[in-house]
């Protein structure tokens, strides 16, 4: 049998749930024993979290670095969770050009909580490719996920997702 992951996203538009669903289709093709359940973040509470030793959090960034509607309401719950023991891979959607001092900004607010909180943080990507001034996602010249730009660069976006799940999936298989 293998590991259970909780997938959690908040959107707005739809294109965030639209790569979750990639996500798990994509990872569940690459290891078939793993089982992914998928939630929308929108009235979830910290234990629907803890409930899960390895997680995947995906998130759009809005306007000028705005936090996606329902992750702003959870933002303090998340703070409450204990994530020593779990294993988190961020995902975000954001527009470079159009917002490009703010790229990602979403991703990198969760993941100073989750990492101030103990989580064991995976899933990083680099930042070539990209166009953008300015980002809390990036930290030490890389993100601390994985960055769609479903405005500018959609064509990329299978090659991305199949890239990136091929970094993570060692850690949630184990």
């Amino acid at each position: 049998m293998g590991r259970k992951i909780g997938l959690f996203y908040g959107t707005d538009t739809g294109n965030t749930e639209r790569i979750a669903q990639e996500l798990k289709e994509i990872l569940i093709a690459k290891n078939s024993d793993l089982e992914i359940d998928i939630h929308e973040i929108y009235k979830k509470e910290p234990q629907d979290l803890q409930a899960y030793d390895l997680l995947i959090i995906g998130m759009p960034t809005w306007y000028d670095g705005e936090l996606q509607g329902d992750w702003e309401v959870f933002l303090p719950k998340f703070g409450q969770v204990n994530f020593i023991g779990k294993t988190i891979a961020f995902f975000g959607l954001g527009d470079q050009y159009g917002y490009s001092f703010y790229f990602g900004d979403a991703l990198g607010v969760f993941y100073e909580i989750a990492k101030k909180n103990g989580a064991n943080i995976v899933g990083q990507w680099p930042i070539k490719g990209y166009e953008y001034d300015a980002s809390k996602a990036e930290i030490d010249g890389q993100l601390v996920g994985l960055l769609i730009d479903v405005d500018n660069q959609d064509e990329m976006t299978q090659e991305r997702l199949e890239q990136w799940t091929d970094l993570i999936l060692p850690h949630f298989s184990k």
